[in-house]
């Protein structure tokens, strides 16, 4: 039989008492929080913990925080008394984390974000011109797609402040996320898996085109093979060179390696400046062309390539709870979208993610 026992506890107690004649050990847990925990735990401690972390140097730490590098000192020691076990390894060179203190670290990065979070939602509730958000994406995809997402969600929330982060790569734009500098990421699939901590969600397909600038020869051939362009100068990122980037599986698609680029760069200007001249090539998404300024400078030659619907994804963290600007800003990519001619998939996607 379940027995419970009301004990009356004064106001200043409340919710430091809970017992129970099935679960006795409750009142000690409660008390361990409290006493041991909540009460010696704060977000200043943990601040200057973070700090230390990142500078390596306890007095590194007191400078960047304008304090005394015996309180920092202090501070640490009183949280490893607090929690029982050391969290940071001291040595001749400075301080690193133990396997206890990074896992703190872990918890605290989420925990002052979360609060930061806290603290936009607050202010986006009081004016919803203030949001920011954090986009990560590669730098064709910032002057296309999302550059129209910005341009017609700032019409109507004119002080919203938007922060780029530019990911060349699907493992930077993981990174990007986990590291929680970017609220979410907007990029081209090159897989359909899903990782575990993370949500996707497809927004359009997109494919690829050849271009060139003007007074380049090819542009006056009424078709052309690729098979034709692969000793042309071609510009192409570096990424373009590894298994799963669209460019890599176009030309694998007819039996050839990716050509010899004669300029390697993730730069934009580089690209555009260079195919102005008339004597390189390029392959760009069609939403480049759609969105940015690439159809003022570009020529899309009468190339047909092989079958290469890349899908355009949102990816967001689980477990991360999104601001009120990062909604509206999927909400405002999804319109977007929605503008664009339907593509005819080749049947290699997948269904949409769940969100």
């Amino acid at each position: 039989m379940h027995v419970e026992i009301s004990v009356w506890v004064p106001l200043e107690l409340a919710g430091r008492f809970r017992l129970s004649t099935a679960s006795p050990e409750l009142w000690c847990q409660d008390m361990h929080w409290t006493d041991r925990i909540g009460r010696r735990l704060n977000p200043r401690d943990l601040h200057i913990f973070m700090v230390a972390v990142e500078r390596g140097n306890m007095a590194r730490a007191a400078e960047a925080l304008a304090i005394s590098r015996p309180v920092v000192s202090r501070t640490i020691a009183d949280l490893e008394q607090s929690l029982g076990v050391r969290l940071l390894d001291r040595n001749p060179q400075g301080i690193e984390p133990t396997l206890f203190g990074r896992a703190l670290l872990k918890r605290s990065i989420a925990v002052f974000d979360e609060l930061r979070q806290g603290i936009k939602d607050i202010e986006f509730l009081s004016d919803p011109n203030s949001g920011e958000v954090g986009i990560g994406c590669t730098e064709p995809m910032a002057a296309g797609f999302v550059a129209a997402i910005i341009d017609r969600l700032s019409e109507q929330y004119p002080q919203f402040v938007f922060q780029l982060e530019l990911c060349t790569t699907p493992a930077q734009q993981l990174h990007v996320l986990r590291e929680r500098k970017c609220d979410l990421v907007i990029s081209r699939r090159w897989t359909h898996a899903v990782e575990p901590d993370m949500e996707v969600e497809i927004l359009f397909d997109d494919q690829v085109c050849v271009v060139a600038g003007e007074g380049n020869k090819w542009l006056g051939h009424d078709r052309v093979a690729l098979s034709d362009l692969l000793d042309e100068h071609w510009l192409l990122a570096p990424v373009d060179n590894e298994p799963g980037s669209p460019v890599f599986e176009i030309f694998r698609a007819i039996g050839a390696a990716v050509p010899r680029a004669r300029v390697l760069s993730y730069s934009l200007n580089v690209r555009n400046s260079l195919l102005a001249s008339g004597r390189f090539l390029a392959i760009v998404p069609n939403s480049v062309l759609q969105f940015g300024i690439g159809h003022l400078l570009l020529n899309v030659l009468p190339c047909e390539l092989p079958p290469s619907v890349q899908p355009v994804a949102v990816t967001t963290r689980r477990d991360r709870m999104l601001s009120p600007a990062a909604r509206l800003f999927i909400e405002c990519a999804r319109e977007v979208a929605g503008t664009l001619p339907k593509i005819k998939s080749n049947g290699a996607r997948k269904p949409r993610a769940k969100t």
